[in-house]
């Protein structure tokens, strides 16, 4: 190693990029979009943008290479090296702020979150790079220069508008939905007491602890869960038949219609950790003023969606149907698990 490439302030120009990788990954999600003055061509952008990550990548793969074996880059080729990264970076956040709200704030999420996924794992990789200079190829490099990559392959499985964006996130809300539905079947269905197998108790201790309430479901809470199940199953119902409308339904023509989808997205997000809270709360000890509480709260919710997808463009004359029933079946169940905890 030459004297040169030995003295600290050879990867200056890396220290002073790893800080400006940050900054802008914090600007990005921070940060508002540009306002769109004309018309606006996803198609081109998305080209763009695509482009961008790309040149982020190969960057990231160069930088990798070049410190991936001593001796360490002269300082003059750090600085090199740094000025390309430097200028992928800044074109990829500059392409990310041309994509108005007007586009959809959930698309814009989406977006968000993956550049900064992006600019975020740069980052990793420069202070991978920081921490072992000169070294041969640490793990830590070759894990973080795989999360870049990664990081950049992910943009081809974005979805490219709103709809899409939407879409996206209804179907995860779908999957939580039915991940906590299924645990509670499986808990109830497993044994009488749901902490059986975590205490250890002795044949003479047995009676005991089985007579603990605050281990197990008394028949009265299991009428209880099987109510709450019903309002557990109308979420994962409404969630699924919102989604199809969305898929079938769904407009991007106007303001307003990706306003709506918007709108939407927002609303469904609040079932699942409402359905959470609820099951939580259904495992004993039964708390009856929590599930009340919760009860309450997922039927308020589950209501709001149901009316926001009845006035918004999604629901067409085939729809209202369902949307009413679901309505009638949240309030059906809401009176019948009320009239249990009145007992």
């Amino acid at each position: 190693m030459s004297a040169d490439n030995s003295r600290p302030d050879a990867l200056l120009p890396l220290r002073n990029l790893c800080n400006s990788v940050k900054s802008s990954r914090d600007r990005v999600r921070d940060g508002e979009s540009n306002e769109c003055s004309g018309a606006f061509s996803l198609s081109n952008f998305w080209e763009i943008m695509n482009e961008a990550v790309k040149a982020a990548s190969q960057e990231a793969t160069k930088l990798s290479v070049m410190f991936s074996k001593p001796p360490l880059p002269s300082e003059e080729g750090c600085v090199k090296i740094a000025e390309s990264v430097q200028k992928s970076v800044l074109t990829l956040t500059t392409v990310y702020f041309w994509l108005p709200k007007s586009q959809g704030v959930t698309l814009r999420k989406v977006l968000r979150d993956a550049t900064a996924q992006v600019l975020d794992g740069l980052a990793q990789l420069l202070e991978a790079l920081l921490c072992s200079p000169g070294e041969s190829l640490s793990q830590e490099q070759l894990m973080s220069t795989g999360g870049v990559w990664a990081a950049c392959d992910q943009f081809n499985q974005l979805p490219k508008d709103n709809r899409s964006a939407v879409l996206s996130v209804l179907t995860s809300c779908v999957g939580l939905v039915k991940d906590a539905s299924e645990e509670m079947e499986q808990a109830l269905a497993e044994a009488q007491d749901p902490f059986g197998d975590v205490l250890d108790v002795d044949d003479d201790d047995e009676a005991d602890g089985r007579g603990n309430q605050d281990t197990y479901w008394s028949e009265s809470d299991r009428l209880l869960i099987a109510r709450c199940q019903g309002l557990m199953k109308a979420s994962g119902a409404s969630l699924r038949k919102l989604s199809s409308a969305v898929r079938n339904n769904g407009k991007l023509e106007t303001d307003e219609n990706i306003a709506q989808l918007d709108d939407l997205a927002d609303a469904a997000k609040e079932i699942s950790p409402s359905v959470d809270d609820l099951a939580l709360s259904l495992y004993p000890p039964v708390e009856r003023s929590a599930v009340e509480m919760n009860v309450c709260k997922l039927a308020c919710v589950l209501k709001k969606v149901l009316e926001i997808t009845r006035s918004s463009h999604v629901c067409v004359e085939a729809d209202v149907s369902w949307v009413e029933f679901l309505n009638s079946a949240v309030e059906h169940n809401l009176e019948k698990i009320r009239s249990l905890l009145l007992l």
